[in-house]
């Protein structure tokens, strides 16, 4: 291969002066250079080193004496010089997408003297590119989308490749678009890459998704050229491009009568083969003769109508309805009105089922007004209630018992009506609010209440009686006409005009009369002159008080009087006749304190006489005759059966018991004396004997207090002469059983006799 020197082959002068080592000014001389710029093709592939060039200097006179120099970018690894020729060699193949060019720094040197005969110049070997780079996509797989229904040319996406060789040599990076895939839906520009629709009116609803390859090749698209591709995937999003439809053109649906108002009854959907808010629909009732009996709603997230109940149903009333229901895009694309009314309409019909409903009361409450003298038994009013079922089954009423606990009231079943079984009091109760209930009698767990309220109206029967408890004094200084007091009444009555009462006095009265102010208040004044707490200290006033109402009420109220002195004023100092026989020079602190000396003196008086009745004794028993119940009747109770120190019961227990003496440690003897030992009972002594000997032991014995244990004993005596009647011990005992004394014994013991008389012993039967 042959290199071409650059077009500047002139000679290069160096100017300028330069110093030698001995100081001398050196004059440059003209250098003249075979080259300015190498160019080296890359990616050489031949066995020996590739050729670049050849270095020169005018100073060379073929007589080896120079010797060239090469540094800079590769000198001695990639590029190597002949230091004798100047020829420069490259070692290996070259890449230009690496290093498109190197600089490089040449020099002629003496090779005697090493001194440079020629500066040191900068040259650059440009590696010439070749199409060895196909082009390449950044993104391997690209995401696109494009609207539905969009015209034929419509931009999708740009796809961009690079390529590695060189753009201003030759055609290596010349990228020309195509399209391998994707035809003919879509198409693509070959100079900028964008893919463009190529298809009118691509549909989302028949396909949605697409995928293109696209082709990049280099030198321009021709025979040769390198290649790159990458995929696209196209989804084309949605338009609201269709209207909404209902699946069928008439919906049936069911509902109870009783299903309360706000009850859904079902649900209609209209299909729209768009998607989000272009599939959005609102839902109305636009005709039919239901439209005020149901409402719809439409639920957003299943965009679905619910229809509900507006007002209540009744199925004797009307059993079936017809609803026209229409469903409409909410948001419509103006482009395609073409496509027509972007609505659709339904018939609903709606039958309504038969239930057993509940009794209906002819009102919502019932209100009865009655007097309370009515007697038992009155009808106060009467509550109707039907069946609404066509089967109009007979009804049964009953009252709520928690609302008349008392039980004041009561209901005929049949026909409802309401009367008294106790007697109304107004003034204890003036409502009664009662709770009636209706059931079918086939069907009693089916119910209706209903609230009736029974107000009781006043009759005049309380008579009016005073207001307070009045405290009444006059003075004994009082002149006649003088007010002592101003009295008032009251009455539980309430007459419809009002309270009005009228004062009189039951008889006249020579002291005291009684003034009606006319306003339910009155007054009462003196009739005469002085009062006198010595002769008369109180006085009683019988005042008539009645009322306005039929029947006229009246009641006689007393007011207690007293006579009180008073000061100039008419102010009260005091009422009690007493003070009067009091001697004057004593204040009533001074007899308080007299009284309380006397009380104090009797206390102690009586303190005295008890501690002294108590350390007094006296004898068990007066004398010897004097023998009566009480001899076991003693003030102190004694230790109980707990107290086993105050004497020993043993013998009393079983009289042949020692009696083991010890001594009293509940009392202090005043006189200790020599226990005396008492003989033991025999066997067969009688309790009765033994008592009494004890006794006339205890009472010879001064020591000895009259304990209440003395008459508690547990021994119940000497066996009896009978001996036991059982056969439980008879297997235990010798000799033969003779029970013919029983016959002896009385008619009582003639049984015994016959079961045991003449028999033979358990013994010898067993």
């Amino acid at each position: 291969m042959l290199f071409r020197r650059t077009p500047d082959l002139r000679p290069k002068s160096f100017g300028g002066r330069a110093l030698g080592n001995d100081g001398k000014a050196i004059h440059r001389q003209k250098r003249g250079w075979m080259w300015n710029q190498f160019f080296l093709l890359e990616e050489y592939t031949g066995s020996d080193y590739q050729y670049v060039g050849k270095l020169h200097s005018d100073q060379d006179k073929g007589d080896g004496s120079l010797k060239y120099i090469l540094s800079g970018d590769g000198a001695g690894t990639l590029f190597i010089i002949d230091e004798k020729t100047g020829d420069i060699h490259a070692t290996r193949r070259i890449d230009r997408e690496e290093k498109a060019f190197y600089t490089l720094r040449a020099q002629a040197i003496n090779r005697r003297t090493l001194r440079p005969v020629e500066p040191e110049s900068e040259f650059v070997i440009k590696i010439h590119d070749i199409n060895d780079n196909e082009p390449t996509f950044p993104e391997e797989i690209y995401t696109a989308s494009v609207p539905e229904m969009s015209v034929v040319g419509t931009s999708v996406v740009q796809v961009t490749a690079t390529d590695a060789d060189d753009p201003s040599y030759g055609n290596s990076a010349r990228i020309i678009y195509s399209i391998l895939q994707g035809q003919p839906y879509f198409s693509v520009e070959p100079e900028t890459g964008i893919i463009r629709t190529a298809l009118p009116n691509m549909n989302r609803e028949n396909r949605e998704q697409y995928q293109v390859v696209i082709q990049a090749k280099d030198m321009g698209g021709q025979m040769g050229g390198l290649s790159g591709t990458t995929t696209v995937n196209i989804t084309l999003t949605d338009v609201n491009d269709n209207p909404p439809r209902f699946p069928q053109s008439t919906i049936h649906l069911h509902i109870p009568e009783s299903s309360p108002v706000g009850t859904a009854i079902g649900s209609v959907k209209a299909t729209d083969a768009d998607t989000g808010k272009n599939a959005e629909v609102e839902y109305r009732i636009i005709d039919g003769d239901g439209t005020d009996m149901f409402d719809i709603v439409t639920q957003k997230d299943t965009q679905e109508g619910i229809i509900t109940v507006r007002k209540p149903l009744d199925y004797e009333t009307r059993r079936l309805y017809t609803l026209k229901v229409e469903a409409e895009n909410t948001h419509v694309d103006p482009r395609f009105y073409y496509l027509g009314p972007f609505k659709d309409t339904t018939i609903v019909k709606i039958s309504v089922e038969d239930v057993d409903e509940p009794p209906v009361f002819s009102r919502s409450s019932y209100l009865f007004e009655v007097h309370e003298d009515i007697e038992l038994g009155t009808i106060i009013g009467t509550v109707m209630a039907r069946d609404p079922d066509s089967a109009s089954s007979p009804i049964r009423f009953s009252l709520d018992r928690h609302t008349d606990l008392d039980r004041i009231f009561n209901i005929h079943s049949g026909n409802g009506s309401i009367y008294t079984s106790k007697p109304l009091d107004r003034e204890i109760s003036q409502w009664h609010n009662l709770s009636v209930i209706a059931a079918e009698i086939n069907n009693p767990k089916d119910t209706t209440r209903v609230p009736v309220y029974v107000r009781i109206l006043d009759v005049n029967d309380n008579a009016p009686q005073f207001a307070v408890f009045y405290d009444t004094f006059v003075c004994e200084n009082a002149r006649a006409g003088q007010l002592i007091q101003t009295i008032s009444a009251v009455d539980k009555d309430d007459p419809l005009g009002g309270q009005k009462f009228f004062f009189s006095l039951a008889a006249v009265n020579p002291n005291f009369t009684v003034q009606d102010n006319e306003d339910n208040t009155a007054r009462i004044l003196t009739r005469r002159n002085g009062f006198s707490r010595h002769e008369i200290s109180t006085y009683l006033l019988p005042v008539v008080i009645s009322d306005n109402d039929y029947p006229i009420q009246s009641s006689t109220g007393t007011l207690t009087i007293r006579v009180c002195a008073c000061d100039s004023r008419g102010n009260m100092q005091s009422c009690s006749a007493e003070a009067l026989l009091l001697p004057a020079g004593l204040s009533t602190g001074a007899l308080v304190a007299i009284l309380l000396c006397i009380i104090i003196l009797l206390v102690i008086v009586v303190l005295f006489a008890a501690l002294k009745r108590q350390r007094k004794k006296e004898p068990l028993i007066l004398s010897k005759e004097d023998i009566r119940d009480n001899i076991v009747s003693y003030n102190d109770e004694g230790g109980g059966e707990e107290d086993t120190q105050a004497f020993d019961i043993g013998t009393l227990r079983n009289p042949a018991a020692i009696e083991d003496k010890k001594l009293r440690r509940d009392i202090i003897p005043e006189t200790l004396f020599v226990p005396r030992r008492t003989p033991s009972a025999p066997d067969n002594t009688d309790v009765r004997d033994f008592i009494n000997q004890r006794l006339k032991e205890h009472d010879t014995d001064p020591s000895a207090p009259p304990y209440d244990s003395l008459a508690t004993y547990a021994y119940e005596g000497n066996d009896s002469i009978a001996e036991s009647l059982s056969s439980l011990e008879s297997g235990t005992t010798e000799g033969d059983q003779n029970y013919d004394y029983l016959r002896e014994w009385g008619p009582r013991f003639n049984k015994l006799a016959e079961m045991y008389g003449g028999g033979e012993s358990d013994k010898d039967t067993s």
